[in-house]
């Protein structure tokens, strides 16, 4: 239970960062996703399960503050944690290359989900343009800001990893 109120926690300080804070730090509009680094933290940290349900919520919260379709980034984000999943069994906590890694093919895939669903669909074949402008100065604000927030992410993780173990370990 403790888990699950921290993880919500940790959700909406995101969020809120990320709409507020990251929103008078953008460059020339372009500010880094909290969402998506937290999204897939937990997926390679906790498994597919967490992934997504973090994922279904970040993306919710994303769809309220900037969609246009409620459940599209819902959608995408779920997927993101689920395929983030997949990595759990290879992940190590020291090591920092994996993650950095994950959550920069996250950040791209989905920058260009939404300009294939966003742009190309309504006739904008300017995916050169896109991809310099939006996508790779996103992904690499992205990769600066994972450097610092995934370290917290990952104490926070520890903690509560080692309190689950400790009072689990007191039932038996």
């Amino acid at each position: 239970m403790k888990r699950k109120i921290i993880t919500g926690i940790i959700i909406v300080l995101c969020f809120l960062l990320q709409t507020t804070v990251f929103d008078a730090l953008s460059f020339s509009h372009i500010k880094p996703n909290l969402l998506i680094i937290v999204t897939a933290s937990f997926g390679f940290m906790r498994g597919k399960k967490s992934g997504m349900f973090v994922g279904f919520i970040c993306g919710l919260l994303s769809d309220m503050a900037f969609g246009n379709i409620l459940g599209f980034d819902g959608i995408i984000f779920t997927l993101i944690g689920y395929g983030n999943g997949f990595f759990h069994r290879i992940f190590f906590d020291d090591d920092i290359k994996l993650p950095l890694a994950l959550i920069g093919i996250s950040d791209f895939l989905y920058g260009v989900v939404v300009y294939l669903t966003a742009f190309l669909l309504q006739g904008d074949f300017r995916f050169p343009y896109y991809l310099l402008h939006v996508i790779l100065p996103e992904l690499v604000y992205t990769i600066v800001i994972t450097l610092v927030l995934y370290q917290i992410i990952l104490y926070i993780n520890k903690k509560l990893t080692k309190e689950e173990q400790r009072s689990a370990s007191k039932f038996v």
